[in-house]
């Protein structure tokens, strides 16, 4: 008998939040699409053609291509942290979200960089049928990523993500299972971003995401698909001038997993096509919009809309946030004002550390 009620009831939990699309597992290890970055999390979580931060690693790794231009204003090295207290509605003190990356620039090679997503969803209490405690353990999942990116072109930068990934639902054997509810997979991440030269201040960005093999917990039978995503968006500079900038920008997202179960039951490599079938397609795109505003490269404010149907998730939330830098330091914050009422989600905050090196 294995009694982690708490572990299932916030499993469930970050299944409505992300998307009920998932509602019947049709996915796993969800927390692959809690986006990191106080800065993007402002804009209306929208960031594919805004990766100008270590934080690209995750919204776009071709971002980190353009991020070292001019020795004599750009850092090579840059590392940045991030923690959140996840679904605060629901008061749970244990589940909480950490993200930290780093990236570095070496000449004639291109950027490399790395990244950590974790998210622990607390302790457990194991028990037998008759009610004995047996032990506890703590429920986890995390991700390492290494990034390397590079200009293709002056204006084409290109980026890859190696991505190994972590799921300790129950890390003891319980009940009449015959595993442990751990598994691993491996995934992939590539990005490209763009900077047309006929439109000086236009960015188009693109990433697909989590591509890899599915997770295994029991058998291979009842093996689960993470979440492969594709994301593409852009981003416009309304304003660029030396003490005022203003940035637009926008992305939409469609998740790339099945909800046929006889589709999902094939290689993940087939969902490119299969993803396709299911469903009214443009319903099943989640927006994102934002602006930006500098004032003399110190003080940023922010703010930005998300949108999913209510038929396909049903997140719909205002983001706020803001912003400053000094020297080589910078703090970022957000908070996530949701359109539905008691949403999981609302009264999110974020808090983001950077350092330039």
């Amino acid at each position: 008998m294995k009694s982690f009620l708490k572990t299932l009831t916030i499993t469930m939990l970050m299944l409505t939040s992300l998307s009920p699309i998932f509602a019947q597992g049709e996915a796993t290890a969800l927390f692959l699409l809690i986006n990191p970055g106080a800065r993007q999390s402002g804009m209306g979580e929208a960031g594919v053609a805004t990766a100008a931060d270590a934080n690209a690693i995750y919204w776009n790794p071709a971002g980190l291509a353009f991020q070292y231009n001019d020795p004599e204003v750009d850092s090579k090295g840059e590392a940045t942290l991030m923690h959140v207290n996840w679904l605060p509605q629901f008061n749970f003190s244990d589940l909480y979200y950490d993200y930290a990356a780093a990236r570095y620039h070496m000449d004639d090679i291109g950027t490399v960089g790395f990244a950590l997503q974790f998210i622990n969803y607390g302790d457990n209490t194991q028990t037998s049928d008759d009610g004995t405690v047996l032990g506890e353990f703590s429920s986890n999942e995390v991700a390492v990523s290494g990034s390397y990116a590079v200009k293709a072109q002056e204006n084409l930068g290109i980026g890859v993500n190696l991505k190994y990934v972590l799921s300790r639902l129950s890390p003891v054997q319980v009940g009449t299972e015959q595993s442990k509810g751990v598994g691993s997979t491996f995934a992939v991440d590539l990005g490209v971003l763009y900077k047309p030269g006929f439109i000086n201040r236009l960015s188009l960005g693109a990433n697909l995401s989590n591509v890899g093999p599915k997770i295994t917990y029991i058998d291979k039978e009842q093996a689960d698909p993470i979440p492969m995503n594709i994301r593409l968006g852009l981003a416009y500079k309304i304003l660029d001038s030396e003490f005022n900038k203003l940035t637009f920008a926008y992305d939409v997202n469609r998740l790339m997993v099945p909800r046929d179960d006889e589709k999902r039951r094939d290689s993940f490599l087939s969902y490119f096509a299969t993803a396709w079938g299911d469903g009214d397609q443009f319903n099943r795109l989640a927006h994102a919009l934002g602006f930006e505003y500098w004032y003399t490269d110190l003080i940023a404010l922010r703010a930005g809309y998300f949108y999913e149907d209510p038929n396909y998730g049903d997140r719909r939330f205002w983001t706020f946030g803001g912003g400053f830098r000094i020297s080589f330091v910078g703090v970022d914050f957000s908070y996530i004002l949701a359109s539905v009422d008691e949403h999981p989600l609302s009264d999110t905050m974020r808090f983001s550390l950077m350092a330039r090196f």
